[in-house]
């Protein structure tokens, strides 16, 4: 019998505080341009130093948190986005708003560390990413949906990320604060699946680019080029993050029912459509509809591609270096697409994304064919064992023989009469045991 499964809320919650700065990136750039003496080449620039810095604790950290302490280091990175991002949000010095950036970027960094590694030692990885993107869709569009109402100036964003962090601070006692010794962690455990991890990490870095390109210029284009106000930018934003949420839940619905890599490569192509649209919008109903359709099939195959990272190794080291990966190419996106918009315009710019997309497309779905199992045969097993006796049979590197294939037919099971003496001559054996039946020879 197998015990219910409950939310991981705390790792949802430390989740949604470590990504919510990417999700803010649009207004956090536009209102670095609009309420500082910076150009919009210049607060891309800042808002690819915030995720830069966030890459780079991921990459610092991504062993040590067993470590150093779940709860330990959450608490930490929480405290540093507080002070970061709050001191960045009460000052007007340009200087001072760029280091309190990457202080912030940091420790959200940290906190996104800690939840990718805890996540990926959950029974099921997917489940919990998909509620730490449906929690992070949800609040990044209340905070679309106030802002503009609060007033001008480039501290309301970035006072939401630290207000955030701090919130989530009590939460994180739920999480380990013990250590293994030194002498019994295994810290020196070889990667698995390197090649595939690599190929995973560097075509996710350009996944990640082309995606927060668009959405670091998306404000921009809403503005100057579909010629919207702040505040409708702000309702189709909160919109595309309301799509965002569905999509999530038709994820988590779907499960593992397509496997991983067709959500993840046709995903990518109807993405990459959805740029080319974006970018190329002159009004209201195309910036809306190209914003909206991205954002809805965005966080679906995100989802698909943090459970395949989670995937390669269960104590979650693959999952930080493929997500801090991602983070390099969500730090370079901003800049990315601030240089190219103003080399060569918006819809110049989305077709280059939308080709790269479709190009990147294609070992992200090699992966996900190489390291997702041999599929499930009809007629699963419902003996004993069930699901997760299916789930072994399933498992890439599970030896033949282990397991009954999925599917075969029964072997006869004899009935033993217990009142006689004589031992019946044929050897039964039931399809969910390993031996004979005890009483047989």
């Amino acid at each position: 019998m197998f015990a219910p499964r409950t939310a991981p809320w705390p790792l949802v919650a430390l989740f949604t505080a470590g990504y919510l700065a990417p999700y803010l990136l649009p207004t956090t750039v536009g209102r670095l341009d609009s309420g500082l003496p910076l150009s919009a080449t210049q607060a891309g620039a800042v808002g690819s130093a915030l995720l830069l810095s966030s890459a780079t604790a991921g990459f610092a950290l991504a062993s040590r948190v067993d470590r150093i302490g779940a709860r330990t280091l959450a608490r930490t990175g929480l405290l540093i986005a507080a002070l970061g991002y709050g001191g960045a949000a009460l000052t007007d010095s340009v200087p001072a708003v760029v280091a309190g950036a990457v202080v912030g970027g940091f420790g959200s960094g940290t906190a996104t560390t800690v939840a990718a590694t805890r996540i990926a030692a959950q029974p099921d990885p997917h489940r919990a990413s998909t509620l730490g993107l449906l929690s992070v869709s949800a609040l990044a569009g209340a905070v679309y949906l106030t802002v503009p109402h609060l007033g001008p100036g480039h501290g309301l964003p970035l006072a939401a990320i630290a207000l955030t962090a701090l919130v989530v601070w009590p939460l994180t006692g739920r999480l380990p604060a013990g250590t293994a010794s030194r002498r019994t962690r295994p810290d020196d455990t070889p990667l698995p699946h390197r090649r595939s991890g690599l190929v995973l990490a560097a075509a996710l870095l350009c996944w990640s680019l082309a995606q927060n390109a668009l959405w670091g210029v998306s404000g921009r284009i809403g503005l100057t080029q579909a010629h919207l106000d702040e505040a409708t930018v702000g309702v189709v934003f909160a919109a595309a993050l309301g799509a965002g949420l569905l999509g999530v839940l038709g994820a988590g619905v779907l499960g593992a029912r397509l496997g991983r890599a067709t959500p993840i490569g046709a995903g990518t192509v109807l993405i990459a459509g959805c740029i080319a649209l974006s970018a190329s919008a002159s009004g209201l109903a195309g910036f809306a509809a190209g914003e909206i359709a991205w954002n809805a099939l965005y966080p679906v195959v995100l989802s698909y591609l943090i459970g395949l990272a989670a995937s390669l190794d269960p104590r979650g080291r693959w999952a930080v270096l493929v997500g801090s990966a991602s983070s390099l190419g969500t730090a370079a996106g901003p800049l990315t697409g601030s240089v190219l918009s103003a080399q060569a315009g918006f819809p110049v710019m989305g077709a280059v994304l939308a080709a790269g997309l479709l190009v990147v497309a294609l070992p992200l779905t090699a992966v996900a064919l190489h390291t997702g199992g041999r599929p499930l045969l009809p007629g699963a097993i419902r003996r004993r064992g069930g699901t997760a006796a299916a789930v072994v049979a399933a498992a890439p590197g599970t030896p033949a023989g282990t397991v009954p294939e999925i599917g075969a037919p029964e072997q006869p099971v004899v009935e033993i009469p217990l009142d006689t003496p004589a031992a019946p001559t044929r050897h039964a054996y039931d399809t969910a045991a390993a031996g004979p039946v005890p009483g047989t020879d």
